[in-house]
């Protein structure tokens, strides 16, 4: 369910995944009648848990966090839904690439379909700086959830990505 191991499988997973969110992201913006895609949404310290959700037809991707110092940041959450409707994709980032917060917990879950890749990220891609992503031990993803692993992660979060197959009507 995690990132895929092993150096073809990584790059096999490096290209697909962007592409993938690119495209569901684009589809999801330009649907007339669709609910908006795309959404800012402030992150807040202070220690206490707050959520941010976003819906697409039957799917939905909700962000679930605490964090402590400095002042709100502006975060961005897309959904998206695929051509085909066989995948939905949640991305949940920091536009200005690092976040300078200290997050106590995070989870992203998803609801109408089960996670295929998932993948968090200390630093999002912002100019000439790439993504950073965490290490395998500092988070866990299930079939619809992606969140820090107690004890392992190391309270950063910029960035997360999931891919989500939705479920399909057989004949």
């Amino acid at each position: 369910m995690a990132a895929p191991t092993g150096r073809s499988g990584r790059r096999a997973w490096a290209a697909l995944v962007p592409a993938a969110l690119l495209c569901l992201a684009a589809r999801a913006a330009a649907e007339p009648g669709a609910e908006p895609g795309s959404a800012g949404f402030d992150v807040r310290p202070g220690g206490e848990v707050h959520s941010f959700s976003r819906s697409l037809g039957d799917y939905s991707c909700t962000f679930t966090y605490s964090a402590q110092g400095g002042t709100n940041e502006q975060w961005q959450m897309n959904v998206g839904i695929s051509e085909d409707n066989g995948l939905f994709s949640c991305s949940i980032w920091r536009p200005q690439g690092k976040s300078y917060l200290f997050f106590t917990q995070f989870k992203a879950e998803v609801k109408g379909a089960k996670i295929e890749h998932a993948m968090a990220y200390s630093q999002a891609a912002v100019g000439a700086q790439n993504d950073i992503p965490l290490k395998q031990e500092e988070f866990e993803v299930t079939e619809t959830t992606v969140s820090h692993r107690e004890g392992k992660f190391r309270f950063e979060l910029s960035k997360l990505m999931i891919v989500a197959k939705t479920p399909r009507d057989e004949l």
